[in-house]
């Protein structure tokens, strides 16, 4: 009898552990629709620090489901649907009564385009989750294009004054739709591991991040969340240019042995 006791308890403490995962993404899902209604009063700035609250959420969800090994497709699945929510409505509806409303169609526009190719970002992320280079991103993960958009209007809760700045936010924001659909590499972090003496040095660095997010956190969490954003695009850049200096070496050398 002792032995089905203590197998009851380990299957209900399994049970539990698989719920704990599941919790921050409905923590997630709460800040993102509470972000919704709070943007649609007006109230930019609380709306923003809870779309950058369910970004904390969503990395723990992911970190504590590998640490506790309580992976499943029901939750790979249930996370995505959060982040529909939480970093693709949300934020999109929060642009639009921030300053994408006074631009009339570009500006709904806009706010929808960037909803679709999150969507769309994120139903290819769950096909190639498990062909590709877990190290790296394909295109811009959605939490993070709706940090940009987040920080930003943390930085500066108040509504746009003159069209050709609300102009220039829908540019960024088709920008940030544009990064999510693409080809572009993002570094995931993922392959960082806590018990290796290496991960030392990324646990000062983030405990510096927090530091100055303490002091600043309007600059730094616009500052991290768009170098992040361009790191992509510097990579591609940087990779162009070692391609061209590898075949320009090939052609040299290729060009030496002619004339020999």
């Amino acid at each position: 009898m002792k032995k089905r006791k203590l197998s009851f308890k380990g299957k209900k403490f399994r049970r539990g552990i698989y719920i704990l995962p599941t919790s921050f993404s409905i923590g997630s899902i709460f800040c993102g629709y509470y972000a919704i209604i709070l943007s649609l009063k007006g109230d930019f700035k609380i709306a923003s620090a809870l779309i950058m609250i369910a970004f904390i959420l969503d990395g723990l969800d992911g970190r504590i489901a590998r640490l506790t090994k309580a992976c499943s497709e029901f939750g790979t699945q249930f996370d995505s649907l959060a982040d529909i929510i939480s970093f693709g409505a949300a934020p999109a509806v929060m642009a639009y009564c921030w300053s994408l409303h006074s631009l009339g169609r570009l500006g709904w526009l806009a706010s929808f385009v960037f909803t679709i190719c999150g969507v769309i970002r994120l139903a290819r992320f769950n096909i190639q989750s498990k062909v590709v280079d877990k190290r790296y991103f394909v295109g811009l993960p959605i939490p993070a294009s709706a940090a940009v958009i987040a920080s930003l209007i943390f930085f500066h809760p108040n509504t746009i004054p003159t069209r050709s700045l609300a102009v220039a936010f829908a540019l960024l924001v088709y920008l940030l739709s544009f990064l999510m659909v693409s080809k572009l590499r993002y570094k995931s972090f993922k392959d960082i591991n806590l018990r290796d003496r290496k991960s030392y040095s990324y646990i000062l660095m983030m405990l510096l991040i927090f530091w100055l997010i303490a002091f600043q956190p309007r600059i730094v969490l616009l500052s991290l969340s768009s170098l992040y954003a361009a790191s992509g695009i510097m990579m591609k850049f940087y990779s162009l240019i070692r391609y061209r200096k590898a075949s320009q070496t090939i052609e040299a050398l290729n060009a030496s042995q002619e004339k020999r």
